[in-house]
């Protein structure tokens, strides 16, 4: 068969029409430059790491629920642009834009949800995002199945009017964080909030000159002072960093290599049973949460899909083993990220938590921007074996970094580091 690179236009043509997709529509099948290729996922996940570290640390200081809102914003708006667009070029820069906005969506929803309730509730409520992203996990193969014959705009377009109405809607319904606002001695606002929202019967006995005075001395410098003058703040943030980073190789790595041909299964089928492993993974994290330790929990997941995603390529003759310990690997990946996260809104205190959240969620994107990366540079067969190998053993001692993090099971959420160190609210044990 002769490379349709070498014939002209009039010699053959698309199977679909040229308008289903990005390649076909702007002849981009012919490029062999690297670069060219992977510029627009490359964008996306570089916006995401830059909007996690400016986005993350101002949620701090302007609240959760007005970051939450922009980013939304940016990222619906940005989306409707790029399903507008008629070159790579401005596709990618847009998908910057779009992942610039993302990256404060889910650290605001996690951070929002743990501190509108009180303590016995504030495992279990951080996992209530996750379970909602799920639902838009397993939609988006559907809807990409239901539009492949569509112009790739019409997917974008479905995706992302919805997030307008939703930016609307939370301008009404959600309120902002009282714990965020007592922080910054917005005491009334804080106060109507706990007697307008579901926490009334909670707040009904609170005293306003108490509230008053729990939000002294509740401020902190910005996170940059702080990781310099607290070498153990550092020190935390970067193992959680790192175990974030081991965990996000097998979490984006696993589907990626999916769609990448490696395991030689069907896209939509394969994305969706990917998508619907979410959400056991988010009913394991919302019924132990309150129950197993997020050290040795951590650990146990990060080894278990280590050792499978090193499987995979190995039992690469036999496909349903191999598609039963992919899918053991994401399942455990997945369990994984749904818990470093809520055990990091719990390592911080308030006045870093969201930067903090923020960045470990960008070091599992980071994770994401690595693994395809590796598994490309294996080539063929051999050498995949090799590169999962590698994935394998980084993600398993990744999360085995855990070990030199406090425990936080049942303990109490400080509002500043002064609190925290003062009161003792980490457990080293």
């Amino acid at each position: 068969m002769s490379n349709v690179c070498q014939l002209s236009l009039t010699e053959w043509n698309w199977d679909k029409p040229v308008h289903t997709s990005i390649v076909s529509e702007w002849s981009l099948h012919c490029f062999t430059s690297s670069i060219l290729q992977g510029l627009p996922a490359s964008s996306f996940f570089m916006g995401c790491l830059l909007g996690g570290l400016v986005l993350g640390v101002l949620g701090d200081s302007i609240g959760r629920k007005t970051m939450l809102f922009f980013g939304c914003l940016i990222m619906s708006i940005a989306s409707i642009f790029i399903a507008f667009c008629n070159n790579v070029w401005m596709y990618s820069a847009l998908r910057f834009v779009s992942g610039y906005g993302r990256a404060a969506i889910g650290s605001s929803v996690l951070v929002l949800c743990s501190e509108s309730v009180g303590k016995r509730y504030q495992g279990k409520v951080g996992t209530i995002g996750f379970f909602m992203s799920t639902f838009g996990f397993v939609s988006l193969p559907c809807l990409a199945y239901f539009s492949k014959d569509y112009s790739w705009r019409v997917l974008y377009l479905s995706t992302s009017l919805p997030a307008i109405v939703y930016c609307l809607l939370m301008q009404f319904c959600v309120y902002e964080s009282p714990i965020w606002l007592l922080s910054k001695g917005k005491v009334i606002e804080a106060y109507a909030v706990l007697n307008t929202s579901h926490l009334k019967n909670e707040s009904s006995n609170l005293d306003h000159n108490k509230l008053s005075f729990t939000t002294m001395s509740c401020s902190d410098p910005p996170l940059i002072k702080i990781l310099l003058r607290k070498k153990s703040i550092l020190g935390q943030l970067l193992l959680a960093v790192a175990a974030g980073f081991g965990i996000g190789l097998m979490y984006y790595g696993m589907p990626l290599g999916l769609g990448n041909g490696n395991f030689s299964l069907n896209l939509y089928l394969s994305t969706g049973l990917n998508a619907l492993l979410e959400l056991p993974s988010f009913l394991i994290v919302f019924f132990l949460v309150e129950k197993c330790k997020r050290r040795s929990t951590l650990v146990g997941l990060s080894v278990l899909s280590g050792v499978c995603g090193m499987s995979c390529m190995i039992a690469s003759e036999r496909k349903v083993l191999q598609m039963v310990l992919e899918l053991t690997s994401f399942f455990s990946a997945c369990t994984a990220f749904d818990l470093l996260l809520i055990y990091t809104s719990e390592l911080f205190p308030t006045s870093i938590r969201n930067a903090a959240v923020s960045i470990v969620w960008q070091a599992v994107v980071l994770g994401g921007v690595v693994s395809p990366v590796l598994v490309d540079a294996g080539g063929d067969s051999n050498n995949k074996i090799l590169a999962y190998l590698v994935l394998g053993i980084m993600t398993a001692t990744a999360g085995c970094l855990v070990v030199f993090l406090p425990e936080t099971k049942g303990l109490e959420i400080c509002k500043n580091i002064e609190e925290q160190e003062q009161k003792g609210c980490i457990n080293h044990v």
